[in-house]
């Protein structure tokens, strides 16, 4: 007889320092049946069904929430994903469940609720004849995972790498620890540590400490008789909870050891905190070096308007830096549907004023006002080149951009779009006739995760410090409810 593998996926990541709030029409929702479209594709949900197939599993899919990281989620969307996830479970639960898979974030806030994906593993278990039953599933590294996700289910895994490029991976490793369970009869037991510390995003890349120590030790753990699954969770800095920060979670049969292993990691991260709180320099001090290079791409990083992190994606720090310093061949994209429409109207070949950017955050300088020229129109859908991306684990295989346009002004290449898009992949520039190896600056509004793309074609890289509401500098943030002291907070 085939287990029958109940399968759900809520995924956002809260920022809570953003003005307004997330609505349920910023999500992308599939239901039942439809979730099953994603067997095979490059997210970690087409991960989990590819692997599903391969064990013979019943799948029994429910409903899969997806948003960009944006500002804090309205209740009416925990409200909605809850009732759809009853409904959808409903009539599997009649025919009995032998397991749960859970695609999950992990860093997902709401009006009225800190720990969200807590809540749902709770109401999951409330459900009749699941009370008990296996629970697996995957989240992403830059979590805020909590004791009250730890105890409510079995073996949740993180990804391993920063940027995600394995996110797909790690949901199918996940997938084979459930297998296991369901063929041995023996369940892991989970438990977590959240440690007092809290680094940016810009401090959480894999390949560098302390990630990559700390990782390393992850790896050696698991090797050990009685360990399933260890992982370690950066944490998600913009988000102000109570377990906001760096934890790390074990699941196993050997409590004790799983216990130890956990103090043994938190002890290694305090001893390696202050390589993980990385800041930016001023821009200035960058900008001043760029007429030394006469070839090679230079990539200009802005951290404080890190898409990746929930920032709007139109801020105008770099394109300012860009305008005043009159740096020629050099490209940026900008989330500004306005400017979009305008341009529009106003056609190829076509010169016009636009208002750009500013729009998104209060910590911005406002609009720049810009005469361009009107290049390219598009519709904005572009097929990743890098399917195994962080973009893929969001994503898939495609992104929308929205309707999007190409303009110039003196020598500096705008991408307007009407969807903020993670510069996770070239494609995004590929797909409207931009060839970023040909140009010499490329601003992007990330942290860590566009190095995949732009490392194999850069000749340098900068990180800049701009006004935005993704500052790697956590002290400037006035956070309300997080535990207390916390480094850096805190001496």
């Amino acid at each position: 007889m085939k287990n029958r593998v109940l399968i759900a996926g809520l995924f956002h990541e809260t920022h809570t320092f953003l003005d307004g709030t997330t609505s349920l029409s910023d999500f992308q929702i599939l239901r039942g049946e439809e979730m099953l479209r994603c067997e095979g594709d490059s997210s970690p949900l087409g991960g989990v069904l590819a692997c599903a197939r391969e064990f013979g599993w019943e799948v029994m899919p429910t409903v899969d929430y997806r948003a960009q990281p944006s500002a804090i989620v309205e209740d009416a969307v925990i409200e909605a994903f809850l009732s759809d996830l009853t409904a959808h479970a409903t009539p599997h639960l009649e025919r009995g469940v032998d397991a749960i898979y859970l695609v999950l974030h992990g860093a997902m806030t709401s009006q009225s609720l800190q720990d969200v994906e807590g809540e749902v593993l709770q109401q999951l278990r409330f459900l009749p004849g699941l009370a008990n039953v296996p629970l697996f599933g995957v989240f992403d590294l830059h979590a805020n995972f909590t004791p009250r996700m730890a105890a409510l289910s079995h073996c949740l895994v993180s990804y391993r790498k920063n940027p995600h490029t394995d996110g797909r991976e790690a949901a199918c490793i996940a997938a084979q620890y459930l297998q296991k369970a369901l063929t041995t009869g023996i369940l892991p037991k989970q438990q977590c540590l959240v440690t007092p510390l809290m680094w940016p995003p810009t401090g959480t890349a894999t390949a560098n400490d302390p990630m990559l120590t700390l990782e390393s030790m992850a790896r050696e753990i698991e090797a050990r008789p009685g360990i399933t699954s260890v992982s370690v969770v950066a944490g998600f800095s913009f988000a102000d909870t109570e377990h906001t920060g760096v934890s790390f979670v074990a699941s196993g049969t050997d409590e004790v050891e799983a216990s130890n292993d956990l103090q043994q990691l938190a002890d290694k991260a305090q001893e390696l905190r202050e390589l993980g709180n990385v800041t930016d320099p001023p821009l200035a001090e960058v900008m001043s070096k760029l007429p030394s290079f006469t070839s090679g791409l230079t990539v200009l990083v802005e951290p404080s308007d890190n898409i990746g992190g929930g920032a709007p994606g139109d801020g105008t720090g770099l394109l300012r830096a860009l305008i005043e310093y009159e740096v020629a061949n050099s490209a940026i994209c900008i989330a500004d549907a306005l400017a979009v429409v305008k341009a529009r109207a106003a056609g190829i070949g076509s010169t016009v004023t636009l208002s750009i950017g500013g729009k998104g955050s209060r910590l911005d300088s406002g609009p720049v006002d810009l005469e361009i020229e009107v290049i390219s129109l598009s519709g904005g859908c572009f097929e990743l080149e890098d399917k195994q991306s962080h973009l893929a684990s969001m994503c898939g295989d495609r992104f929308d951009m929205g309707p999007s346009a190409v303009v110039r002004h003196a020598g500096i290449t705008i991408l307007l779009t009407c969807i903020k898009t993670p510069p996770f992949d070239l494609g995004q520039w590929r797909s409207q006739g931009i060839e970023p190896t040909k140009l010499s600056v490329i601003a992007v509004k990330a942290a860590v995760a566009h190095r995949r793309a732009y490392d194999p074609i850069a000749a340098r890289m900068f990180w800049v410090d701009t006004p935005g509401p993704c500052s790697s500098n956590l002290k400037t943030l006035p956070y309300k409810h997080i535990r207390r002291p916390i480094y850096p907070l805190d001496s």
